[in-house]
């Protein structure tokens, strides 16, 4: 694990909702708290639809939030100006979950990997090392020089998000958020893929931000781990100790679905249970347990009110009454 840097993210009561028509809306991103350290990879896990992706995209500046704040270096990237947004930009890269849709396929190689390039002035005026500089990027992440000159097309789903990764360093960031960086390979090339993002991460000293639902390989990259449900962060710890002592009933569920590879230890596991079916994201209620419905342990004053992110223990932190009632036992 990485050693804690200074605070690079400050995300202060972060909202990202969607307006569907006069009476509807979508929380896609709830009153969202958390600070990223400079050179650490912190995971956001949880189900579908839970708001991990449009968490990750508000970040990118690709959404603008509804209401809160997200400080990058002290300053409120929402209130940037151009040219603070254009350096934002470079600072803060993003490989996206398709490998094959966010490339443009008429462009080759070398000039998806370029684009950045040019964009931001890195080598500017001088294509022979921009051109050096590509082919030490394809090599870096695994590919060959001569595959600077194909399409998109011409490579298999690991090789295209090894291109996004190239496209995305070209640029020297600080930061890659990673948005499911791995959900369309095969477990192999899975392994591969989170291999290589770890080796650079540490090479850089660069900020990842790994947004996932397979548990198990956020567990391997991450520092920290934070838990998303219907658009709020519902834990946030240390990775061992989420995997280890999971303090919401959410993570609880989460982790006992999470495989074992010794068959005879798997054979004698069971995997907890939700209660009932997720609920709607439109027009949830802030004023109460958002999980209550589905929770093992709810009882009836947990409809009735909003429990407050609790700190359990050092750096770890989680949203249920249960918790603070135990640590108060």
């Amino acid at each position: 694990m990485n050693e804690q840097g200074a605070p690079l993210f400050e995300i202060r009561d972060l909202c990202k909702y969607f307006t569907l028509d006069s009476k509807n809306t979508l929380k896609a991103v709830n009153h969202v708290s958390l600070t990223i350290r400079k050179g650490e990879t912190v995971g956001i896990v949880g189900e579908s639809g839970c708001g991990k992706t449009t968490f990750g995209r508000t970040l990118k500046r690709l959404y603008t939030a509804t209401s809160g704040e997200v400080l990058y270096k002290g300053q409120d990237i929402f209130k940037m100006n151009r040219a603070q947004a254009h350096q934002y930009a470079k600072e803060v890269q993003m490989i996206f979950q398709d490998p094959y849709s966010s490339l443009d396929p008429r462009m080759t190689v070398r000039e998806i990997v370029r684009e950045g390039m040019l964009n931001h002035g890195i080598y500017k005026g001088d294509r022979a090392a921009q051109d050096k500089r590509i082919h030490e990027l394809l090599t870096m992440v695994g590919l060959n020089e001569e595959h600077a000159d194909r399409f998109p097309h011409e490579f298999s789903g690991g090789q295209r998000q090894r291109i996004g990764i190239a496209r995305a360093l070209a640029v020297n960031p600080e930061v890659i958020i990673c948005d499911e960086p791995t959900s369309a390979l095969d477990v192999s090339i899975q392994a591969q893929v989170v291999n290589l993002l770890k080796n650079l991460q540490e090479e850089f000293g660069l900020t990842l931000i790994f947004i996932s639902h397979n548990l198990s390989l956020v567990k391997y990259i991450s520092d920290r781990v934070g838990v998303m449900y219907l658009g709020s962060m519902v834990e946030l710890a240390p990775s061992d100790l989420l995997y280890e002592e999971p303090a919401h009933p959410y993570t609880e569920v989460l982790i006992s679905a999470i495989p074992i590879p010794d068959p005879d230890v798997q054979k004698k596991r069971s995997a907890i249970r939700f209660n009932g079916e997720l609920p709607s994201p439109i027009n949830t209620r802030d004023d109460v347990c958002a999980f209550a419905t589905r929770c093992r342990y709810a009882t009836p004053e947990c409809s009735g009110r909003a429990p407050k992110l609790t700190e359990v223990s050092p750096d770890h932190f989680a949203v249920c009454d249960r918790v603070r009632k135990k640590d108060n036992a």
